[in-house]
């Protein structure tokens, strides 16, 4: 069965503003991003892509626009079921603020128990996401054969629930992943089981550089803004 690569996008506005951006309209790549993004086509030179996908948020269709301009051979596919978790009521909201909601401890803590006020759970987020990369595995080996290579450039929570589903783990271990913004992870699918070969590489280990104020034990709901 084909490898995926997972590209999350680069970093966006709302990631700075420290906003859990869901859905919302008009969030866009923000200047590093943006370079992020013009930076993916040299990262990716060696792949033979057979197909890209997409989610439909601005932010991803933004990621992977230098790329399909490097691959005009490529014309991209649009899948909601990649889309953002659908945060509901809490979309739009400032992360800091949402740290005092009772919801938030099941989130980081129980979140195969957690569903947002307005929104989605977070099982459904990654029965969908784990869906569409099944249907697309056998799209992808029916027509360009069992060893091609495609991509889907989609969002935080929903690679690293994909990350769980390919290692076997429980939703409620899924917070433990982490991805930053245009890092690519990548898993090689098999008849029988999925091999998880890259995870979150961005080839930048400013993050892991110490901090002045550590970071604290939980993890940050979309994904974080990666290194500063």
């Amino acid at each position: 069965m084909p490898t995926l690569i997972l590209v999350r996008h680069g970093r966006s506005t709302a990631n700075t503003e420290g906003l859990l951006a869901g859905w919302t309209p008009g969030v866009a790549l923000d200047e590093r991003g943006a370079a992020q993004a013009a930076a993916l086509p040299g990262r990716l030179a060696e792949l033979p892509l057979a197909e890209i996908v997409t989610s439909p948020l601005q932010r991803c269709q933004e990621t992977i626009r230098p790329l399909l301009e490097a691959r005009p051979g490529l014309s991209p596919h649009t899948d909601e079921r990649i889309g953002e978790c659908h945060y509901g009521d809490w979309s739009g909201r400032k992360l800091a603020e949402l740290t005092d909601e009772p919801l938030m401890e099941v989130v980081q803590a129980h979140p195969s128990a957690a569903a947002f006020p307005g929104g989605e759970s977070m099982r459904a987020m990654q029965t969908r996401a784990a869906e569409a990369v099944r249907e697309w595995n056998a799209r992808v080996e029916r027509d360009h054969g069992a060893d091609a290579v495609y991509l889907m450039c989609s969002h935080g929570d929903i690679i690293k629930s994909l990350v769980a589903d390919a290692l076997g783990l429980h939703l409620d271990l899924f917070q433990r992943i982490s991805v930053e913004p245009c890092s690519i992870t990548a898993i090689r699918y098999t008849r029988l089981r999925p091999f998880l070969v890259r995870l979150g590489d961005t080839g930048d280990f400013t993050s892991l550089v110490p901090r002045v104020e550590p970071p604290g034990g939980e993890a940050e709901v979309g994904g974080g803004a990666g290194a500063p």
